[in-house]
């Protein structure tokens, strides 16, 4: 039932879309409005397929050809509509601001002449005069109404015979567009260019790579001696048909010029199997902290086959937490598997992975999910490091985020436990992020006897 409520949503967005962009803007049986119609039809059909070619999977050389078009398209459908449907507000302002320009609301051309010929009465005048002597000149004998020659005075006279001059017609000009269809010309316009700019501007940020945060949390119990340690937090990387080798060397040059004492890789490295991403996540072997790297599942491992990737980024040097926990100097690290491991008998195991610890000690737990927050502070935990919410990724989505977790994006606190969730490094879906810009977030610890 909800497939077929999506496919209908989806339907009666693109029957506005075409009719607002194409059908209200071009003549019908021309070029463009064939185009545009074609478009309408083939680009829905290129968003499924890039949706589902994965999960059915499809070869991936295919999942990468329908990714690109297909998943930009969906990022072009949400905010060209958001601009057309600000533009519904508009259109009635713009044509009323053109019908007083015009005088009244006629036609253009119609309302120009009117105007041109109330604003120069003296042209009136000329009409007039102009008028009576083309009688006179077009009155010859035997012309219906015009005095027969043989009556008129001075008839017996000679005289030199009328000159007849008929002036050519002038050219039609063509028909200046109507004013409705102007101001949907306008409003088209006008909004695909903010639509389409939107994404654009938003691809950009997501290929250009993650900007560095820093911030700075106080953990009551960290010892002097930890005081300053700085974990490098990367969430959401979501390697896959359009991310790939070069998206992950970004990411690992970003975070060794931070120099951080420990990596955290919390989850959703990727959308896609080793055998197809293997050579895309290798560059993470050369990822540098003194104590180490560390990697949880998120719930995409799980669509993607969540066993195999813990293997391999044991290979590549990463430390996968599966519901364990390793002693730094000064603290505790904690991993939990993600929820989504549930369904497979691997979901996260908070008493196996805290249970039987010193709480003297600070604890520091990386979980993808920030929902599993509640759990954390049951088992003292001090600060939770999580992802998984891509801050919304794409306006008006923040709000959607903020909703469905507890916390969207930050640094937020639940009694005595912090929570700091990143917006991610990359993008799921459409390699575009409006109003949620990807991050790294170096997270200093600080100790209070400092």
């Amino acid at each position: 039932m909800m497939v077929i409520v999506v496919l209908a949503l989806l339907a009666g967005v693109h029957r506005y879309l075409w009719r607002r962009l194409v059908g209200d803007t071009t003549a019908g049986g021309s070029a463009m409005r064939r185009a545009g119609t074609v478009a309408a039809y083939v680009l829905p059909l290129l968003s499924v397929g890039a949706l589902v070619s994965g999960r059915a999977g499809a070869p991936f050389w295919l999942q990468r050809v329908l990714a690109w078009p297909g998943y930009l398209w969906l990022a072009a459908v949400l905010y060209l509509t958001l601009a057309l449907l600000v533009g519904e507000a508009v259109r009635p302002v713009l044509r009323r601001v053109l019908e007083r320009r015009a005088g009244r609301p006629d036609d253009a051309d119609t309302a120009s002449a009117d105007g041109a010929k109330d604003a120069d009465p003296a042209s009136d005048a000329n009409n007039a005069s102009t008028a009576d002597h083309s009688n006179l000149s077009v009155d010859a004998p035997g012309a219906p109404g015009a005095p027969d020659v043989a009556d008129a005075p001075g008839a017996g006279t000679s005289a030199a015979p009328a000159t007849l001059v008929a002036e050519a017609p002038a050219p039609p000009r063509p028909e200046a567009p109507s004013r409705r269809l102007f101001v949907a010309r306008a409003v088209g316009g006008a909004a695909a260019v903010a639509g389409l700019g939107t994404v654009g501007l938003g691809t950009h940020g997501v290929l250009r790579g993650p900007r560095v945060k820093r911030i700075t949390v106080p953990l009551a119990k960290l010892p002097r001696s930890a005081h300053g340690f700085r974990i490098a937090v990367v969430s959401d990387i979501h390697l896959g048909p359009i991310l790939g080798r070069a998206h992950t060397r970004r990411i690992v040059d970003t975070i060794n010029r931070t120099q951080p004492d420990l990596v955290a890789v919390v989850g959703d490295l990727v959308d896609g199997t080793v055998a197809d991403l293997g050579p895309a996540a290798e560059p993470l072997a050369r990822l540098k902290a003194r104590h180490g790297n560390f990697f949880v599942t998120g719930n995409h491992e799980y669509y993607s086959g969540a066993a195999q990737w813990v293997d391999q980024v044991r290979e590549l040097g990463l430390h996968p937490l599966e519901n364990d926990r390793v002693e730094i100097d000064g603290f505790d690290l904690a991993g939990v598997n993600d929820i989504a491991g549930e369904s497979e008998g691997q979901g996260p195991d908070f008493a196996r992975a805290l249970g039987d610890r010193d709480r003297t000690r600070a604890a520091v737990l990386l979980a993808h999910q920030p929902v599993v927050i509640h759990d954390a502070v049951a088992h003292g935990v001090d600060l939770q490091l999580s992802g998984h919410t891509h801050g919304g990724q794409l306006w008006p989505g923040n709000f959607i985020a903020d909703l469905a977790n507890p916390t969207g994006a930050g640094l937020d606190r639940y009694g005595d436990t912090q929570l700091y969730v990143s917006r991610g490094a990359g993008a799921w879906g459409p390699p575009v992020r409006v109003g949620a810009p990807s991050d790294i977030t170096v997270v200093e610890l600080a100790s209070p006897r400092a």
